[in-house]
């Protein structure tokens, strides 16, 4: 396999890759501020942006989710400290 491929010759030795084959990193072309911004502008144009009533309820479904986490966060903490207390209490 390596045989056909041109990595090793019929007597099994290794053969170097010719120096055109090895590539130089290509470069990127840099573009100017004003170039930049078009492109930019043209990206942004690109965007599906949502409606005004899909990001309100984006929003109130965010809160939500942030609201019911927090109060489990809350009762958790307030479930497990009551708990070490007791046991504090039984230790004495």
């Amino acid at each position: 396999m390596l045989q056909k491929q041109g990595h090793m010759d019929a007597e099994g030795n290794a053969v170097a890759a010719p120096r055109s084959e090895a590539r130089a990193p290509a470069r990127s072309e840099r573009v100017g501020p004003a170039q930049y911004v078009r492109e930019v502008n043209t990206e942004l144009r690109r965007v599906n942006w949502p409606t005004r009533q899909e990001v309100i309820n984006y929003s109130i479904v965010t809160l939500l989710t942030l609201l019911l986490f927090m109060v489990m966060v809350s009762g958790f903490d307030f479930v497990f400290g009551e708990g070490i207390i007791q046991i504090l209490k039984l230790a004495n």
